[in-house]
Formats: C-alpha cells, sequence, structure tokens
C-alpha cells in the first residue's frame, strides 16, 4: 500500500478521480459537522462531491459528464469502515462507477485518511475505440498493460504492450496500407508495406520499410513507425522499473495517436469522396436536359 502526498491532505473529488487503487490518502472535506443523535453518540456524514469521469453511453454522451452519488453514509469516527461509493452519470442516468474504499474519521475532524480497494470500471482514461479496433484481439492483453502502468508497474506494462504490438503487426500494417490505397500513395510504399507485414517481429517489419508511411499518418512531423521502432528495440533488460513505465505511457499514447490519425484519414477520405458524389449529382441534374412541353395535337375532323 503506497501514501499520496505524504501528509498533505486532498480533495475527495480528487482522490476518487485521480489516485489509484492501492493508495491511502489524506481527505480534508470528507466529512460534514459533527453532532450528537438522542441517545449522546456523536456522528457526523461524509460528504460524497460531484466528480468528473468518462461517460461511455452511445449516442448519449460519449465523453466527460458530471457523476453524483444519491447514497447517505454516516460515520461515528471510532475506526474504518468499508464502503461501496456508486456513482451515477447525472446525464444519460445510465454509466456507473463503483468505489470500494476503507474510510478512517476521527471525532470532530472534518479530515479522514482513505485508502481505495478498488474501482469499476478500472482505475484511469478511457481506451479510445480506435486503439481497441487496432490492437483486436489483443485487447485484454492491452488493458491489462494499461491497468499495470495505471499502478506504476512499468515492466509489466511494456512487456505487455510489446506482446500486443509484436502480436498484432500484421493487423497494423492492413490499416496502414488501407489508409494509403485510399490516399492512392505510390505502389512502391504499399509493395513494401505488404512485404513487412509477412515479417514475425514488429522491429524487423517497419527496418523493412525503406520508403515510409503518408505524411497525413506522421505524429509531430515524426513517422510513428520510427517512434514504436524506437521505444520497443531497446528493450527492458537492464532498465529500472521507473524508465520502462516512461517507456510504456509514451508506447501507449503514440499507439492512441496513430490509431486516431489513421481513423481520422480514412474518416477525412470518406467525407471528401461524399461530397463530391453529391455535388457531381447536383451538377448532372442541373445541366440534364428538360424534355420540350407537349403540344396540342391539331385534330383536323374539328373544322366547321
Amino acid at each position: 500500500m503506497s501514501t499520496q502526498n505524504g501528509d498533505a491532505a486532498i480533495s475527495f473529488a480528487d482522490y476518487l478521480v485521480k489516485v489509484p487503487p492501492g493508495t491511502s490518502s489524506t481527505v480534508a472535506d470528507i466529512c460534514g459537522e459533527w453532532k450528537y443523535d438522542s441517545n449522546g453518540r456523536l456522528y457526523a456524514y461524509l460528504i460524497l462531491p460531484e466528480i468528473t469521469l468518462h461517460c461511455d453511453t452511445e449516442h448519449i454522451c460519449g465523453g466527460n459528464r458530471v457523476f453524483n452519488s444519491n447514497q447517505t453514509i454516516g460515520t461515528n469516527g471510532s475506526g474504518g469502515q468499508l464502503e461501496f461509493l456508486t456513482y451515477t452519470c447525472r446525464n444519460c442516468s445510465k454509466s456507473r462507477k463503483i468505489f470500494a474504499l476503507l474510510i478512517r474519521t476521527e471525532s470532530h475532524k472534518k479530515s479522514g485518511v482513505v485508502l481505495k480497494f478498488g474501482e469499476v470500471p478500472a482505475f484511469g482514461p478511457p481506451t479510445p475505440a480506435r486503439v481497441i479496433s487496432l490492437v483486436g484481439p489483443q485487447k485484454d492483453l492491452y488493458l491489462k498493460g494499461r491497468r499495470a502502468e495505471h499502478q506504476g508497474m512499468g515492466i509489466a506494462a511494456f512487456a505487455y504492450y510489446r506482446r500486443v504490438i509484436d502480436d498484432q503487426r500484421a493487423r497494423i500494417f492492413d490499416e496502414i496500407i488501407k489508409v494509403c490505397q485510399r490516399l492512392s500513395a505510390d505502389e512502391s510504399i504499399i509493395r513494401e508495406l505488404m512485404a513487412a507485414k509477412s515479417e514475425t517481429q514488429f522491429s524487423k517489419a517497419v527496418e523493412s520499410v525503406k520508403h515510409g508511411i503518408p505524411q497525413a499518418l506522421f505524429i509531430n512531423g515524426q513517422n510513428p513507425l520510427t517512434l514504436l521502432h524506437s521505444a520497443l528495440s531497446e528493450g527492458i533488460h537492464g532498465k529500472s522499473d521507473e524508465e520502462c513505465l516512461e517507456d510504456a505511457t509514451n508506447i501507449r499514447i503514440v499507439m492512441a495517436e496513430f490509431a486516431e490519425r489513421m481513423g481520422q484519414a480514412l474518416k477525412d477520405e470518406a467525407e471528401l469522396s461524399t461530397a463530391v458524389s453529391r455535388l457531381l449529382s447536383k451538377k448532372s441534374a442541373a445541366t440534364k436536359p428538360i424534355a420540350a412541353e407537349a403540344k396540342p395535337s391539331r385534330e383536323t375532323g374539328d373544322s366547321k
């Protein structure tokens, strides 16, 4: 069990959102006013603040929303109490977040010490849908890597991410080839990418690509394949857990941005094709000759 911020107290909202499981912190504003009940027993109610979390409810939220809890929880300041807090998205009322906490309060004090055992869904920012699509069958390993990263286990996180990328190299190159084809890239680039796809290791696959990839996929002017190759080629031997954690975080960030750029490139091309088709359709309709209006026929039998 680790301790967050030493003796410095943080807000309960920050603790719930920002502190990973397994961490004990002093929370400044966890209790309300202390009172005596009719039997002379001292008590206070926990203050459960509103918090901002990601809500992934489709077609309604899909972003950061305010969550709150309607629970009423009392404390008598006599020791620790295990509590399960349930928070619900105030916008859709569908998405929920559950925290398992051990809370220790002291009589007449508004602060307390909180230990987070766990939370569901798991701690940390949401995983972009495009990254999940990119890693495909290795989704579970990728999410294990994220959990290891959030818990500060650098060697484990690096190993999980490396395994995912090595195992899904063919899928990654398939997505890049798809983008190249949509963007009408040079055939030599596509041939190199198809050859790289057959390599057994991601690092070797990247080394075999000489012409690079379309500029639309570059990140801050850098080839993302080269960035990932640089991080993965060093491995974990001889590195501290902190160094591996830094590398793992960098790999995840680059992967997420890479997936986003591939998705955006395909989306932009699809939108452009749709727009062009609509404009051509309208132009065709505007230039289509209008059929001449039929004139009434002269009936020869009507003459008087």
